[in-house]
C-alpha cells in the first residue's frame, strides 16, 4: 500500500536593521523589530491560522488517517511566541491529535552542521528541548537546515541518537535509483534516510498557479493519480514543502487551500494513505545505502551548499563567524548568547547570494549581494569587539582551548564525585541508609577508645 509523507518547514530569521559602520561600538542592538513583527504577524495571518484550522479539520474528519509532520526553527517559535501566541496554540492542538509529528532541527536554522560540530549537537538538543516543553513530543527524527546532509553530516546525526533523517532526492545523490524508498546512510548504516520527491513537491510549491505550466491547473485528483501510477514497489511519496506555500507563497485566492482539502479523499478512495516520519521508519525497510560524500541541500538546480556558501562573500562571513566560536562557547552572557543564536539563521548568508539574487529579491531585504553583506559584516565586527570584551587582551584561541579542556575535565570530574557521593552509604544515629544496624562489636569498641582517650 503507498503512502504519503507531508513535510512542512516553517521558518523565519530575526531580520537585521540598517547597521552602518558608524554605529560598530556605539550600538549593540542588531534587529529591525518593525519588519519582524510585521512579517510573522502578515504570515500568520495568510498562512499559519488558516492552515493549522484546514490540517484540524481534515483530521478530524478523516478520523486521523490524514497525518503531517513539521519542522519548527527555534527561533521562529521565539517569535511567535512575543508575537502571535495564539499560533503556538493552534500547533499545541494539532500535536494533541497524535497525527502530527514535530521533527529535530538546528535551532537557529543554521549551517553548524558544516562548519562546527559542537554547536551543530548543542543546538539539536537545545532545539528537541524546546520541542517537548512546548508539544509533549521528543523528536525521533532529524531534519538538518534547509535539507543539508552528507555522510559527515550522517554520522554526526547519528551519534545523537536518531534512527531516521530526511533529505533531499537530488538527481546526483539517487542517480538512477527512485526517490520514492527508504534508504539508508553509507556512513551511518543504521540511520535511514527519507528522500524528497522533487515533482511532486515543486509542483504543488511552484508550479501550482503557473499558467503556463504544461498541467495546469494542478487539481487533487490529478495529484494522486501521478501518486498512484507510480511502480507498485514503490510505496513511499515524500512531499516535502515550506509550509507558507499554503496561503504566502501560493495566495488562497489561487485555490491552494480548497486543492489540499480535497487530496485525503481522492487519496483514501484509491486505498493510499499518509504516515508521518517515525511511522514509516517503523513499518519500512530499507532498500539500500545512499552515498553522499559532498553536502548536498534542497536549493537551487545543483541542490548543493552554494545558496550560502557558494562566493566569497559568503564564505568570509561564514569563516569570520565560527572563528569566533571557541570564546562564544565561554561567555555567560545571555545578551551575547542570544545574539549568537540569531547571527547564524542560514538566511543572512543567503541574501549574500550572487547566484540565486544578482539583482533585488522578494526573499531579501537588501538591494544586492554586497550590500548584505556590508550589513551583516558591520554588525559581526561589533559582536565580535562584545565577545573579545569579555576576556583579557591578548588571550590566545590555544589558551582559551586549554581553558575550555580544562573546565570540561573539571565539569567531568565534578560529575563523577556526585555520583559516587550520591551511591557512598551515609551512617546516621548507627544506621545505614539501607537500615542494617552496625554490629554492637564495631560499636562498644568504638566507645572503649573514646574512654581510653580520655
Amino acid at each position: 500500500m503507498k503512502t504519503i509523507c507531508f513535510y512542512f518547514q516553517i521558518h523565519q530569521p530575526f531580520r537585521l536593521k540598517r547597521y552602518r559602520f558608524f554605529d560598530i561600538g556605539a550600538d549593540h542592538y542588531y534587529y529591525d523589530d518593525f519588519s519582524n513583527e510585521d512579517i510573522i504577524r502578515g504570515i500568520a495571518e495568510r498562512t499559519y491560522f488558516p492552515a493549522n484550522r484546514m490540517l484540524l479539520d481534515l483530521i478530524k474528519e478523516y478520523n486521523g488517517k490524514f497525518k503531517v509532520a513539521f519542522s519548527i526553527s527555534g527561533i521562529v517559535l521565539e517569535q511567535l511566541e512575543v508575537y502571535v501566541p495564539e499560533a503556538i496554540d493552534q500547533f499545541k492542538e494539532l500535536a494533541k491529535t497524535g497525527c502530527v509529528e514535530f521533527l529535530a532541527e538546528t535551532y537557529n536554522h543554521s549551517l553548524a552542521s558544516l562548519t562546527d560540530p559542537e554547536e551543530f549537537t548543542r543546538q539539536v538538543k537545545a532545539h528537541s528541548e524546546k520541542i517537548e516543553l512546548l508539544f509533549g513530543q521528543k523528536p525521533k527524527v532529524f531534519r538538518n537546515t534547509e535539507l543539508i546532509y552528507s555522510d559527515d553530516i550522517a554520522l554526526q546525526v547519528a551519534a545523537m541518537g536518531f534512527k531516521t533523517m530526511l533529505t533531499e532526492g537530488a538527481k546526483h545523490v539517487l542517480g538512477w535509483k527512485s526517490p520514492n524508498y527508504l534508504y539508508s546512510s553509507a556512513s551511518a548504516p543504521k540511520l535511514k534516510l527519507m528522500t524528497r520527491n522533487m515533482k511532486f513537491s515543486d509542483d504543488i510549491s511552484y508550479r501550482f498557479s503557473n499558467y503556463d505550466w504544461s498541467e495546469y491547473p494542478l487539481v487533487a485528483d490529478k495529484l494522486v493519480n501521478w501518486v498512484a501510477s507510480t511502480p507498485e514497489s514503490e510505496q513511499l511519496i515524500n512531499i516535502f514543502m515550506n509550509y507558507d506555500v499554503l496561503g504566502s507563497l501560493q495566495p488562497a485566492e489561487t485555490g491552494i487551500f480548497e486543492f489540499f482539502k480535497a487530496i485525503p479523499r481522492f487519496a483514501l478512495a484509491k486505498g493510499i494513505n499518509f504516515s508521518t516520519p517515525t511511522e514509516i521508519s517503523n513499518t519500512l525497510k530499507s532498500v539500500g545505502e545512499l552515498v553522499v560524500p559532498y553536502p548536498c541541500s534542497w536549493a537551487g538546480e545543483e541542490k548543493d551548499i552554494s545558496p550560502w556558501m557558494g562566493n566569497v562573500l559568503q564564505k568570509e562571513a561564514v569563516d569570520k563567524l565560527y572563528g569566533i566560536a571557541e570564546k562564544v562557547h565561554l561567555v555567560t552572557d545571555r545578551r551575547i548568547l542570544q545574539d549568537w543564536n540569531y547571527l547564524q539563521a542560514s538566511d543572512h548568508f543567503n541574501y549574500m547570494s550572487t547566484k540565486l539574487f544578482p539583482g533585488p529579491s522578494v526573499y531579501s531585504p537588501y538591494e544586492n549581494a554586497y550590500d548584505a553583506f556590508n550589513n551583516y559584516m558591520n554588525v559581526l565586527s561589533d559582536f565580535i569587539d562584545r565577545v573579545n570584551g569579555q576576556f583579557p587582551v591578548g588571550v590566545e584561541n590555544e589558551e582559551l582551548n586549554a581553558l575550555l579542556t580544562t573546565i570540561l575535565n573539571q565539569e567531568v570530574m565534578i560529575k563523577d564525585l556526585e555520583k559516587k557521593l550520591k551511591e557512598t552509604p551515609v551512617i546516621a544515629n548507627g544506621v545505614k541508609p539501607a537500615g542494617k544496624a552496625i554490629s554492637k562489636k564495631t560499636t562498644a569498641a568504638k566507645k572503649k577508645q573514646v574512654v581510653e582517650n580520655g
